[in-house]
């Protein structure tokens, strides 16, 4: 009779969801990251109660600064940065966001990130990766762009309120980065591979020693910050193998 061969979806190595294949991992190389150049939310989580040091997620492209000989993230392109910050206090109500055309379900005042980042998902325009949204519970919401979007100046939201309570409540948009081809000339331009590892270090840290992956094969999709690997540059690392 046919046998049916074993398949699953379980990940290959604990906190690597991205890593498709175990396969060309003896490659990996030591490398020294420069810390001052990672952001917090997108590419490392804060200390806690239940986790005592920061920590850097696994999968993060990455790029070497020439003056330095340090790793950063990875700065082919630059994604579109909004944030949203509710002013005046407001005690109730809601909001809703615009983008290109299209318009949330209405969003609670004090709505935490990930609720935001659910209701910009709902729309027709953004898929999921698309963006994501970070900041406390009631803001300021940083909004990164990213998957279809990634490397565009996208439009700007607008946002319409009906809040309660407060003073003269309101929400301002600010575009903090905008998206578009990346002016850096530092190295960190030149695609060297991903982070391979969780990698934990501690507040006031500016350097720390990590594993850096150079050959291998890679859902993009599932990578902690977006990226296309068609915007790698000739004479960048190539050496994988992408699913996309």
């Amino acid at each position: 009779m046919d046998i049916q061969p074993y398949t699953s979806t379980e990940t290959l190595a604990v906190g690597r969801p991205w890593l498709m294949s175990m396969l060309g991992i003896e490659a990996n190389q030591s490398v020294t990251l420069d810390l001052t150049q990672f952001d917090e939310n997108l590419h490392w989580t804060e200390a806690s109660k239940y986790q005592p040091e920061r920590k850097l997620k696994s999968g993060i492209p990455l790029g070497k600064v020439s003056a330095t000989g340090l790793f950063a993230p990875y700065s082919a392109v630059t994604n579109e940065v909004q944030t949203l910050t509710v002013t005046g206090g407001p005690t109730g109500g809601t909001f809703t966001i615009t983008f290109d055309g299209q318009t949330t379900a209405a969003v609670a005042y004090n709505a935490t990130a990930a609720q935001v980042q659910t209701a910009l998902e709902g729309l027709s325009n953004v898929n999921p990766g698309d963006v994501t949204v970070t900041g406390n519970a009631g803001g300021p919401y940083t909004l990164t762009w990213g998957g279809q979007y990634l490397g565009e100046n996208v439009s700007s939201v607008t946002t319409t309120e009906s809040f309660t309570g407060g003073t003269t409540p309101d929400i301002t948009i600010a575009t903090t980065t905008a998206g578009g081809t990346a002016t850096a000339t530092d190295g960190s331009q030149v695609f060297a591979g991903f982070l391979f590892t969780e990698v934990a270090f501690h507040p006031g840290a500016t350097k720390v020693a990590a594993p850096l992956m150079v050959h291998g094969q890679i859902d993009v999709a599932k990578l902690p910050v977006a990226f296309d690997p068609t915007d790698v540059a000739d004479g960048s690392n190539t050496q994988f193998v992408y699913k996309v």
